[in-house]
């Protein structure tokens, strides 16, 4: 070997070893950058030298099907979370059990309150009590309707806002394919673009899981589970309507509710065939048209058996049967045809509601009754206590097709709310743990800070030794040129 194949080769050796330090110290830097990917140098033999080295280009490390496994947890787990979310609320609006305002505490204070009553009828404060206790029962029911209301009307308004970063993170990851190829060509370094596209598309699988399908010239297709083509060369747009203000009534069926397009397209957001699967996107679907709408159906159902107890014939011997009883539909009489949202507007016989301007004294002389009758008289205290405790088949078979007391009906409410919330919680935590091990393991797939001080350290001898090459054959030139 001459001086200066050894000194070409030499030069090449530290153009290597200084690129190799910047591509390791990137790795270092970058460790912890959400979608960076590890990169390492790739080295060639030179063709001028034919021994030394040069630079082949870099190479960024990913496994796309480990890629696309812990995406798929990411999606469930985003899923989960929603819903379980949704059930915690939904059991603290109806009260956990042992809970002061809770519904079945409610009921429970209500009963005792009439048989308080009954055992002294001319007590005007115990006639009282138990009307500001059956108004508290009659206010519970509707302060649950109304949170869970809200709930829904959240809902629809994080569809809109996803529908809307959707719409805006396909089209940057489109943009993104377009530049790739000219950066490439140009002889730019493409790497830090494909970590920004790998943050969109996770951004964009974190509301629709999806499938990513690599096409020539560094771009990717992205189609949904469900088979909806999101990226193709080109964008798809999503549509969707805000509501944002809800009530129990809005379905997408009767067209009070707003569905999601793609390209002008429906898109199925619920049932077997959904279109979209797992993911935010679908969780918040799922909640605004199915869980809040069977969580309404619950609380009317509650409401609806209040109601008819009341309103038994023969029950109050003043009352005409065409007059609602001691709970009323915001003022009537219940309407078998309008029980959707009864929860809401449920509330205490204006009659006996001192608040109302009625009088408690009709609890015991009845809700007919023009004037206060006999003050000993408890007989329609006990009656209305009675139907209370009496069991009788529910109209709606949603907490099961037995005769039922009104005590179990709540608690049947309570006991619903609190498995499905607890069960909610599980498949969360499940999904948490199977999002962590899949993002571990793609760790260890990543930088490794060890390994890549090992390189570092690797490097700075592979420079120092070149370095001392080149100082040799300066040496070594100094003393020809001596001669």
């Amino acid at each position: 070997m001459n001086m200066s194949t050894a000194l070409n080769n030499a030069l090449g050796g530290l153009t290597a070893a200084s690129r190799g330090a910047a591509v390791v110290s990137g790795n270092i830097a970058n460790a912890l950058t959400p979608g960076f990917a590890r990169r390492s140098l790739e080295l060639t033999t030179s063709q001028i030298s034919g021994n030394g080295v040069r630079i082949a280009g870099i190479t960024r490390h990913q496994d796309p099907v480990l890629t696309a496994n812990r995406r798929a947890t990411d999606a469930e787990f985003a899923q989960r979370t929603a819903i379980a979310e949704f059930y915690s609320q939904f059991e603290r609006f109806v009260g956990p059990p042992g809970e002061a305002t809770s519904l079945a505490a409610r009921l429970s204070d209500f009963e005792n309150s009439l048989i308080t009553a009954s055992s002294l009828p001319d007590s005007a404060e115990r006639l009282d009590q138990a009307a500001s206790s059956a108004r508290a029962l009659s206010d519970g029911l509707n302060t649950a309707s109304e949170n869970l209301r809200q709930v829904r009307s959240d809902a629809d308004r994080k569809i809109g806002s996803y529908v809307e970063t959707l719409n805006q993170t396909l089209q940057d990851i489109e943009d993104l394919n377009g530049k790739l190829p000219a950066i490439r060509n140009g002889g730019g370094d493409i790497g830090a673009f494909l970590d920004q596209r790998q943050v969109l598309i996770d951004r964009v699988n974190e509301l629709i899981p999806v499938n990513v399908v690599a096409r020539e010239n560094d771009r990717v297709s992205l189609y949904a589970e469900g088979g909806l083509i999101l990226l193709e060369g080109s964008a798809a747009q999503f549509s969707f309507t805000t509501t944002g203000d809800t009530q129990p009534r809005m379905t997408v069926a009767n067209g009070l509710l707003s569905g999601l397009e793609m390209n002008g397209n429906p898109v199925r957001t619920q049932g077997g065939t959904a279109q979209i699967r797992d993911g935010a996107l679908a969780a918040q679907f799922e909640i605004r048209d199915n869980l809040a709408v069977e969580a309404q159906v619950q609380l009317d159902a509650v409401a609806r058996d209040l109601i008819e107890r009341f309103e038994t014939p023969g029950l109050d011997p003043t009352a005409v049967p065409t007059d609602p009883g001691l709970f009323t539909d915001d003022g009537n009489r219940f309407d078998a045809l309008a029980e959707v949202g009864l929860a809401a507007r449920i509330s205490l016989n204006s009659t006996v509601d001192p608040d109302a301007g009625g009088a408690s004294w009709r609890l015991r002389g009845g809700l007919g009754a023009a004037a206060p009758g006999d003050p000993g008289n408890a007989a329609q205290l006990q009656a209305f206590g009675a139907i209370l405790d009496t069991a009788r088949p529910m109209a709606s078979t949603v907490f099961g097709t037995s005769d039922m007391r009104a005590a179990e009906v709540t608690e049947a409410l309570m006991s619903s709310a609190g498995a499905d919330a607890h069960s909610a919680e599980t498949r969360r935590i499940f999904a948490r743990n199977a999002q962590s091990e899949m993002a571990r393991i793609e760790a260890e797939q990543g930088v490794d800070t060890d390994t890549e001080l090992q390189n570092m350290m690797q490097i700075q001898n592979v420079y120092a030794a070149n370095a001392r090459v080149i100082s040799v054959v300066d040496e070594l030139m100094e003393t020809l040129l001596r001669l």
